[in-house]
């Protein structure tokens, strides 16, 4: 036998380990150590017990629910990790995860209660997980839910050196009556919420523009040049996802909330219909203020109008129906709540499956 063979290995007394396989257990018990205070500071009326258990336990009841139906949704930040990990920009990628799974709950008139998270890595580092974490633990904290649990999962051969990924699975819950969409009917007014910017949505498309544009990441956002202090490229791209529970919950609590399409991959066109009933179109104007960003994409990728508006959010985040007559008190409220709000559009009646309708003007985005 040579040296090299299991055998005599186990019999000289050095055996393989899981450390020596890539794994190590002392790591992932000291980043749970770290994050358990951040799990803590996310706590909300309903979580029973704490980290450690084989399973996390809520009470709706606890809640102040009296016939909740649960809604449950996963997500991840998808490519823009690849911008994350290559300019070690690690603090906003966890916020992006609670945003994406949270906004697709309220939209249906759920509130958030709980998120449970899932982290991969090829080589845990503890301090960048910890980052991450505390990320997902502020976007939670945001969003007004729990960080009830997860998993750290260390797989070297599945992910190449400190590489990671991230999912994420938020629960919500909502009185059998309050659920959304409700209602709509031509007539009724369309709403948009600004974006942050890019969101967490596009960002292969965008990887593959800022290689054609030659440009590093740490070098000045071209698009941001009237911004102080002026970002890098790298910064400007990770601004995270805007988190709407808030604004949203309020406008619904208030009764003025019809439907609201969380705007993500398949932009406007992708999602608004989707919470439309048959015979519907939305027919919007694009008269929204779009963030440079979009532009710069647009020009220097030679990304078509239709593309734009289908691949990215194109400066909304968020798109509510309301009635006519409540526009007015629905828009003051959502800018109470700090939202920009800008009036996008009105449905109309139309034939067969819901559609939406723009007219893009020639050079838009701007």
């Amino acid at each position: 036998m040579t040296s090299g063979d299991p055998q005599s290995q186990a019999a000289s007394g050095t055996g393989l380990s899981y450390r020596a396989a890539g794994v190590d257990i002392d790591a992932g018990d000291a980043l749970v150590q770290q994050i358990k205070p951040l799990a803590r500071a996310t706590g909300r009326p309903g979580v029973l017990g704490g980290l450690g258990g084989f399973g996390a336990l809520f009470d709706p009841k606890a809640a102040g629910f009296v016939d909740p139906v649960l809604v449950a949704t996963t997500d991840g930040v998808g490519t823009k990790l690849r911008i994350a990990i290559e300019t070690g920009i690690h603090t906003t990628v966890g916020v992006d995860l609670v945003a994406m799974c949270v906004n697709d709950l309220v939209v249906q008139g759920a509130e958030p209660l709980f998120f449970l998270d899932y982290f991969a890595t090829g080589a845990l580092d503890v301090a960048e997980a910890r980052t991450v974490i505390a990320g997902i633990a502020s976007g939670c904290a945001e969003a007004g839910c729990a960080l009830v649990g997860g998993e750290t999962a260390e797989m070297p051969g599945m992910y190449g050196g400190r590489d990671y990924d991230l999912a994420g699975f938020a629960v919500g819950a909502a009185e059998r009556e309050a659920l959304l969409p409700r209602g709509v009917a031509p007539g009724d007014v369309v709403l948009g919420l600004a974006s942050d910017g890019l969101h967490s949505n596009g960002f292969s498309l965008v990887r593959r523009v800022v290689a054609a544009s030659g440009l590093a990441w740490d070098v000045p956002a071209p698009f941001a040049q009237g911004v102080t202090p002026r970002p890098t490229l790298g910064q400007a791209l990770m601004i995270p996802t805007r988190i709407y529970v808030r604004s949203l919950l309020a406008l619904h609590r208030a009764g003025l909330l019809k439907a609201a399409a969380h705007i993500t991959g398949g932009g406007l066109p992708g999602n608004l219909p989707r919470v439309l009933p048959e015979g519907c179109v939305a027919a919007l104007e694009p008269g929204w203020t779009v963030p440079p960003v979009f532009g710069w994409l647009a020009r220097t990728g030679g990304v078509a109008a239709d593309e734009m508006l289908r691949v990215f959010n194109c400066g909304i985040g968020m798109a509510l129906v309301v009635a006519e007559g409540d526009a007015e008190a629905a828009t003051k409220r959502l800018e109470a709540e700090g939202e920009q709000v800008t009036r996008i559009g009105r449905i109309e009646a139309g034939l067969g499956e819901a559609t939406m309708r723009i007219a893009l003007p020639p050079g838009w985005p701007q």
